[in-house]
């Protein structure tokens, strides 16, 4: 765990449900990888990009799509910043 923490991701396989747990610390993230383990349940860690590429989908998914805007507006915005 370099710098930023891991989150750990948990898959329920049954329901493709999910849960994300992200510890405070070191100690925090090798208990709850610990138990896991113990627990023998599958898991996988995600990267800081792995979590942004994440939030990104599901922003993406409760976009309204009923607008339309053109490609000029988003430049225009884009070159404001």
């Amino acid at each position: 765990m370099e710098g930023a923490h891991k989150c750990l991701l948990k898959i329920k396989a049954e329901t493709m449900q999910s849960i994300i747990i992200t510890p405070k610390n070191k100690e925090e993230y090798r208990f709850i990888q610990e138990l896991i383990d113990k627990m023998k349940l599958n898991y996988a860690i995600l990267c800081n990009d792995d979590k942004e590429d994440l939030v990104m989908s599901m922003l993406m998914r409760k976009a309204d799509r009923s607008v339309k805007v053109s490609r000029e507006a988003v430049m225009k915005k884009l070159h404001k910043k």
